[in-house]
């Protein structure tokens, strides 16, 4: 896939340079509109997911120093958002964005001018349809003590004995799933408000101060789990042509079809606890 998008960005630079196209001034025609009439923006629904109490935050704890996974979203550039403005499919792919920005094609009258150049097939946008979270995706640590032969309450807290990592991805194959792992997290983000990434460690030592109970002629065990959110929606593709006639660049996407698609997503840096006490061994 880089290959193939690097042989594109040579091909379109060079047709560029060859057509002996310059910069224009000229401003955009106030006539000209977006192909769909956008409606009015609407509330924002609170979509954000709320942490029960069972699951704490251990950032600042965490022996191994998760790097911050921010929203990979690329800012279009105005040429390319310009771009983007006449395409007939929604594009909110950020690797295809960032192609359009490191191209430039100067806006010039050229004599004859009428090219369609290929780019390739793309998923181009990600619609979510469910972002519902499981406390409980993976446990990576089990804190134990056995207190049959104790008079007293015993106290024990959380100490993470080995390092884990926890990985999340795609539930099924999909064609250029990078691509749609971006969209997916991009969108999980924004309606969960929580710190997610595909991947997650857990380092070796990292404890909690909360303490927990185990009465006398009881076994305790403390649990710890990593949540995940479980993200489900649809990835529409297309193949995108960026079509040249005279001065008027724009973007057509032909053979549109669309797929369900589901993920597990970790979130970072956090731990939901299950305490429970026995007579007999678990």
């Amino acid at each position: 896939m880089k290959i193939m998008r690097t042989v594109l960005m040579v091909i379109l630079a060079f047709f560029v340079a060859t057509t002996g196209i310059h910069a224009e001034s000229s401003p955009k025609k106030s006539n000209e509109k977006p192909k769909e009439a956008e409606k009015a923006p609407k509330a924002k629904e609170d979509t954000s997911v709320k942490i029960p109490n069972s699951v704490l935050n251990i950032a600042k704890e965490n022996t191994y120093p998760n790097s911050t996974q921010d929203q990979p979203y690329l800012q279009p550039s105005e040429w390319s958002q310009e771009l983007i403005e006449t395409s007939n499919v929604r594009i909110e792919n950020p690797n295809l964005i960032r192609m359009l920005n490191e191209s430039t094609v100067n806006k010039a009258p050229t004599i004859g001018l009428r090219a369609t150049i290929y780019l390739g097939e793309w998923p181009l946008n990600y619609a979510s349809t469910e972002t519902s979270p499981n406390w409980e995706y993976q446990k990576v640590n089990t804190n134990y003590f056995d207190n049959r032969g104790g008079k007293n309450n015993y106290q024990i807290h959380y100490v993470q004995e080995a390092q884990k990592v926890v990985k999340g991805g795609l539930t099924a194959k999909v064609p250029h799933a990078d691509d749609v792992e971006k969209m997916m997290l991009i969108k999980a983000m924004d309606k969960s408000k929580l710190p997610l990434a595909f991947q997650t460690i857990v380092g070796a030592g990292t404890k909690k101060d909360q303490v927990y109970n185990i009465s006398p002629k009881r076994l305790g065990y403390l649990y710890a789990y990593a949540p995940a959110i479980n993200e489900k929606g649809k990835v529409t593709y297309g193949e995108v042509y960026l079509v040249m006639k005279g001065t008027k660049r724009s973007i057509v996407v032909k053979n549109v079809t669309s797929q369900g698609v589901g993920a597990w997503i970790p979130v970072q840096d956090h731990v939901h606890f299950g305490f429970m006490a026995s007579e007999t061994p678990r």
